[in-house]
């Protein structure tokens, strides 16, 4: 059993930049894959970007690539987002997840393969 907390969302303005944070509990999380996905109203949850276990593969969606870095902290169970050049098309509800894996580089892409969710936080950017 994995939960997990998000924080560090909020207002920012267009061009700025927030850091996501998602903390996990549970002995295991180094050998989860961490996603980050967001759902904007009346709009599908989206991937926004994933890493592996080990940490070493990741993955981000066209609309975020070069903007958004996914990284984790193993020792601290906590997965974080850095998001820079932040435009109101990023406002949405951001939501962090785990993926039980079997391989140390696997990435996982798809929401529906990942077993849990932590509750959300609001990122809201003003134009």
């Amino acid at each position: 059993q994995v939960q997990l907390v998000e924080s560090g969302g909020g207002l920012v303005q267009a061009g700025g930049s927030l850091r996501l944070s998602c903390a996990a509990s549970g002995r295991t999380f180094s050998t989860y894959a961490m996603g980050w996905f967001r759902q904007a109203p009346g709009k599908e949850r989206d991937v926004v970007a994933v890493i592996s276990w080990s940490g070493r593969n990741t993955y981000y969606p066209d609309s975020v690539k070069g903007r958004f870095t996914i990284s984790r902290d193993n020792a601290k169970n906590t997965v974080y987002l850095q998001m820079n050049s932040l435009k109101p098309d990023d406002t949405a509800v951001y939501y962090c997840a785990a993926a039980a894996v079997t391989f140390r580089f696997q990435v996982i892409t798809t929401s529906d393969d990942y077993d849990y969710w932590g509750q959300g936080t609001q990122v809201t950017v003003s134009s």
